[in-house]
């Protein structure tokens, strides 16, 4: 049984932290972190406002977290993967890979790159029910 998960991605301004406050509110410990931690973003926590969730904490960097005390750790870039995979090669640690898009990526509107984040966000909660069953 899963009880504390990790997700990391490159920035942990986005994708992990949403994961992260997503799985907790489906009543699974989670915390997020990055590769190289940058600022956190504004679109990310409008999108997360939306559906009644705030960021457990600012960007972190993976390597200040003790892997181990992680029943499961989530890459959810290609960077982060590689990163965890490293850190990981000589522990129990499991690492999963989800594929999930990057939507600071996308250009445009301001409600073109809201609608880019409600996607990550959409499926990432997808993939969290999938994984961990529907939860709360």
């Amino acid at each position: 049984m899963t009880t504390n998960v990790l997700f990391v991605c490159n920035r942990n301004a986005i994708r992990s932290p949403m994961a992260a406050a997503l799985l907790t509110k489906m009543g699974i410990e989670a915390e997020s972190a990055g590769v190289t931690p940058g600022q956190p973003d504004p679109l990310s926590q409008a999108t997360m406002d939306e559906v009644g969730l705030a960021f457990p904490c600012g960007p972190r960097h993976v390597d200040t977290l003790k892997l181990g005390r992680f029943d499961l750790v989530v890459a959810l870039s290609p960077q982060a993967q590689h990163h965890l995979l490293e850190l990981t090669r000589n522990t129990r640690t499991a690492v999963e890979y989800w594929q999930v898009a990057d939507p600071s990526l996308v250009d445009g509107s301001r409600e073109m790159r809201l609608a880019a984040y409600r996607a990550v966000r959409d499926d990432l909660l997808k993939k969290l029910k999938e994984r961990f069953g529907s939860g709360g």
